[in-house]
C-alpha cells in the first residue's frame, strides 16, 4: 500500500541519510505558485547537507514516499488536496482521495517506511482554553508512540506552550533545544520557556537516537526544538500585539475548535504584513537544514 520511491527505497537499504518532509506546507500553508518554489528549495536543502529528500503525500488513495517533480505540481496547484492527519489516512486510502500530510501522518508514514529523520515547521499542541475545550493536537499522541526525530521550531506560539510541554512530558516523548536551553516559539526564538536537555552538535543527537533503541521501551519520538535564527523571528512586540487581536477576533466572531489555528495563522499573516510567513519560511529552512545533517550523523557519514 505504501508507495515508496526507488530513490528513498535505494538509500533506506543502503543505509544513506533521509530526510522526511511534511506536503501540508505546499499544499495549505503558503500561496501559489510561492508553494511549489518552496517545495523545490527545501527538497535542495536537503540535498546540500548531503541527504535524500522523502516529501511525502497521499495521491489517489495511495501514500508516497517521496514525491517526483509532477507529483510535487500536483500537490501545490492541484484542487481538491485534503489535509490528512494520520487518522484521516484509513479514509483517504479506501476513498481514494489525495492529500497533504500534516506531521502526525508524516511521521507515521515516514516511520512505517524505515526513515527517522522528519524536518517540519512547528509543532501542534495544547490549545489555549484547553480545560474547557480538550482541543489538542493529534501531533502529540502521535509522537508518543512512533520512533522518529523531529526538528522543528517548537510549537506554533499561538498555543499554549507550557501546557504542550507538560502534555509531552506526561507522553514520555523527549524534547531538548538545539544550541538552546529555551524552548522555541516558532515564530520566535524563544517562546519564554525552558526545556531541560541541551544538545550542541547534530553527532550528539544521533547518539541520542542510538541511545533511545539500546534502552529499549515505547517508542516514542525525539523532539530536536531549533530556534529561527533572532535576526529573521517575528518582531516579540508585534507579535505579541497581532495575536492578542487574533484571540479577541477569535472571541468576537465564535471562532472555535480546530477552526482557531488556521484563523490565527492567518490574522498573523494579515496584520504583520506577511512578515510571519518570512519567519515562519526561516524556520523551516533552518529546520530542514539541521535535519539533513542529523541524518547524515546517524549514517555515519
Amino acid at each position: 500500500m505504501l508507495v515508496v520511491s526507488e530513490e528513498i527505497r535505494d538509500a533506506v537499504g543502503a543505509g544513506r541519510p533521509v530526510v522526511a518532509l511534511e506536503s501540508t506546507i505546499i499544499a495549505h500553508g503558503l500561496p501559489r505558485p510561492r508553494n511549489l518554489r518552496v517545495a523545490a528549495e527545501l527538497e535542495a536543502v536537503v540535498r546540500e547537507q548531503g541527504a535524500v529528500p522523502a516529501t511525502i503525500a497521499v495521491l489517489d488513495g495511495r501514500p508516497h514516499v517521496g514525491l517526483d517533480k509532477a507529483q510535487l505540481e500536483r500537490i501545490a496547484s492541484g484542487d481538491g488536496i485534503r489535509k490528512l492527519s494520520h487518522r484521516d489516512l484509513p479514509l483517504a486510502v479506501a476513498t481514494g482521495a489525495s492529500g497533504a500530510t500534516t506531521v502526525s501522518a508524516t511521521a507515521f508514514l515516514a516511520a512505517r517506511a524505515g526513515l527517522r529523520v522528519f524536518a517540519t515547521g512547528g509543532l501542534g499542541g495544547v490549545h489555549r482554553g484547553w480545560t474547557q475545550t480538550q482541543d489538542e493536537s493529534a501531533d502529540l499522541g502521535l509522537l508518543a508512540r512512533t520512533r522518529i526525530t523531529v526538528v522543528c521550531a517548537g510549537v506554533k506560539s499561538i498555543l499554549d506552550v507550557p501546557a504542550t510541554l507538560q502534555r509531552l512530558e506526561t507522553l514520555g516523548v523527549a524534547v531538548a533545544g538545539f544550541g538552546t536551553e529555551r524552548f522555541p516559539g516558532f515564530y520566535l526564538a524563544d517562546s519564554g520557556e525552558p526545556v531541560d536537555w541541551m544538545l550542541r552538535t547534530p553527532q550528539e543527537v544521533a547518539e541520542v537516537m542510538r541511545a533511545q533503541d539500546r534502552l529499549g521501551g515505547g517508542e516514542s519520538a525525539l523532539i530536536v526544538a531549533n530556534p529561527v535564527p533572532e535576526a529573521e523571528q517575528l518582531d516579540p512586540g508585534l507579535h505579541a500585539r497581532v495575536l492578542e487581536s487574533g484571540l479577541r477576533a477569535c472571541a468576537e466572531q465564535g471562532v472555535s475548535g480546530q477552526a482557531v489555528t488556521p484563523f490565527l495563522l492567518d490574522h498573523l499573516a494579515r496584520h504583520s504584513d506577511g512578515a510571519s510567513l518570512e519567519a515562519n519560511l526561516a524556520a523551516v529552512r533552518g529546520n530542514v537544514r539541521l535535519a539533513g545533517r542529523i541524518a547524515a550523523a546517524w549514517a555515519g557519514v
